[in-house]
């Protein structure tokens, strides 16, 4: 078999990343479902999932809590930038609405694993 030519950042590398709010949003409904799974599975422990986190090295994570953590890193970043760049806005939300519609989407959720 021959060798094959991949790509692969330099190792000082630093990439200035243009992100719209349509992809802020998706790479957030990401962090947030690989939350949901790996708290779930943790059995809603958080304090053994942030020591998790925060003790062990990249390394030692399983595949959805680097990914959780890449992911986090991300966000971060992304709402870091919009703080300089005094990207976002400000607005009142409904909780209860918001609840609301939280729970029509679980409650769809529930019925289609049945």
């Amino acid at each position: 078999m021959k060798n094959k030519k991949v790509k692969e950042l330099k190792e000082d590398a630093i990439l200035d990343i243009k992100v719209n709010k349509t992809y802020y949003m998706m790479s957030k409904a990401a962090l947030f479902t690989l939350l949901n799974d790996i708290y779930t599975k943790e059995d809603g422990n958080p304090d053994k999932f942030v020591e998790d986190l925060i003790n062990k090295e990249y390394g030692e994570l399983d595949d959805k809590q680097r990914a959780f953590y890449t992911l986090t890193l991300l966000v971060g970043e992304i709402e870091k930038q919009a703080i300089a760049n005094d990207a976002f806005i400000e607005k009142e939300v409904d909780v209860e609405k918001l609840k609301a519609e939280l729970k029509k989407v679980q409650d769809a959720e529930d019925s289609s694993e049945d």
